[in-house]
């Protein structure tokens, strides 16, 4: 029944990200890049500045809202996870080095889409009597579409983001933190799960204010080890840097070189990979993160937007990036297990990363840097996620409804840490792939609050 069902998951998945996704991905990003006069780029170092004169550990604790950098934090921490190691190395595998270029491309345009989800959650968010702030998606969708049918759509996504995030997500995130640190350390993975419902639960039972309290700490702290190993490994593979690179911009357009078949089906291996993964490591134009953003104690939407920008650049430029270079400067350069593009017997997406760092490292230490590195970015996206997951399903049953959605996200879990790789995936990246459909909508119909939002903070300069 499981080989079944995952084959049927994947058949809906290659049309989504095949062609749907693809489209509007592209499309919402280009369209924003026009309307706002490509944002990304004219406005990237004031978001540079907002975000980097901003770093603080403990901070925005006496504020109504969070401080920007937290919801910042918050939102990396959704970015940055499993699909920044094992993602990438999917895409890798399945699409040849070339799907990195294809995700920079995504990433690109997903600078100006992420602006525009950021602005619209500061602009429709809602605030409660005691303070407390809500906003995502399904605020601005029924303002963008009145009526029965802006009701729907909402309804849709918040359906959707639950069990994207608040559910599949969590699983996926679980499962590779339980199947690393057993690999590196050779702990069970049910007892890995047990230790991580435990955690969470305490998080979870602190709300808002004690979960970005703790991302705001971990993300800062887990990027910088996560580069600096990354860092030591390409110093020791420098003399292959420029034919990673060369890789990269080579195969992105003729990959059936290094993974086979014809160009047309390799080329599209590769742009769907790229897309695919692309958007589960920076979810740009997927809806998640701009639940987040709306949380920020901002002066204007536009604020938030730019600081949102970096976000991506630093998930996908930065992070993902990293991880590929070091994937293909061992494993894809003379020498390499991968150098004609076919994995060996054990080699797979799980353990892709892992493989890699240990070239350098050595099995034992390599092994264990990813594992930790992997445990804090998919355990702060767990937390980033199931927060996410709870804001619609309040706005879908109500806070009487929370209790229950906390119990079976645990169990959810739980279950990622002893459940099937590759069927978790399937249905995470389906659920994303639907995600993407009501709020790319909603993108399209509410341009012109974005435009107007970053008219007035300019002005206003």
């Amino acid at each position: 029944m499981e080989a079944a069902l995952l084959k049927i998951v994947a058949t809906i998945n290659s049309y989504l990200s095949d062609y749907i996704l693809i489209f509007l991905l592209i499309g919402v990003g280009l369209y924003y890049s026009i309307r706002t006069r490509f944002v990304q780029v004219r406005c990237f170092g004031e978001g540079m500045k907002k975000v980097f004169g901003n770093i603080k550990l403990f901070g925005g604790k006496d504020k109504k809202g969070v401080s920007s950098f937290q919801a910042l934090a918050t939102a990396i921490a959704a970015q940055v996870g499993t699909g920044n190691i094992v993602g990438s190395a999917g895409a890798i595998l399945v699409g040849g080095p070339g799907a990195i270029f294809w995700m920079w491309i995504i990433a690109f345009f997903g600078m100006a889409t992420i602006y525009a989800e950021a602005t619209l959650a500061i602009e429709t968010r809602e605030v409660d009597e005691d303070g407390s702030v809500r906003g995502g998606p399904v605020y601005y969708i029924t303002k963008a579409f009145k009526g029965g049918f802006g009701k729907f759509l909402a309804g849709f996504f918040a359906v959707a983001i639950t069990l994207a995030l608040g559910f599949m997500g969590a699983m996926v995130q679980s499962n590779s933190i339980g199947s690393s640190l057993n690999t590196a350390f050779g702990i069970p993975t049910w007892i890995v799960g047990i230790i991580l419902v435990a955690i969470c639960a305490l998080i979870f039972l602190g709300g808002v204010k004690r979960l970005v309290s703790v991302t705001e700490k971990i993300v800062p702290v887990m990027a910088v080890i996560f580069i600096l190993g990354g860092l030591v490994i390409l110093c020791a593979r420098i003399q292959y840097i420029p034919q990673t690179f060369g890789m990269i911009f080579k195969y992105a357009f003729t990959p059936q070189a290094i993974i086979g078949g014809s160009l047309g089906a390799a080329l599209k291996a590769a742009i769907s990979q790229g897309a695919k993964r692309g958007l589960f490591s920076n979810e740009a134009g997927m809806g998640s993160t701009p639940h987040a953003h709306a949380l920020a104690d901002v002066k204007t939407p536009h604020d938030q937007g730019v600081v949102a920008m970096i976000g991506v650049f630093i998930d996908t430029f930065i992070v993902l990036t990293l991880n590929a270079l070091v994937i293909i400067s061992t494993l894809y350069t003379p020498g390499g297990i991968l150098e004609a593009g076919i994995a060996p017997d054990g080699v797979s997406k799980a353990n892709l990363a892992q493989v890699a760092f240990s070239t350098i490292f050595g099995n034992g230490i390599g092994g264990a840097f990813v594992a930790i590195c992997l445990f804090f970015f998919a355990f702060s996206t767990i937390l980033s996620w199931n927060l996410f997951g709870k804001i619609n399903v309040e706005w879908l049953f109500g806070k009487k409804a929370l209790p229950f959605y906390m119990i079976i996200a645990l169990v959810f879990i739980f279950l990622g840490t002893i459940a099937s790789n590759d069927l978790v995936w399937e249905l995470t990246d389906m659920f994303n792939n639907l995600m993407v459909i009501p709020n790319a909508l909603a993108l399209f119909a509410m341009g012109g609050v974005v435009v107007a939002a970053m008219k007035k903070a300019g002005k206003r300069k």
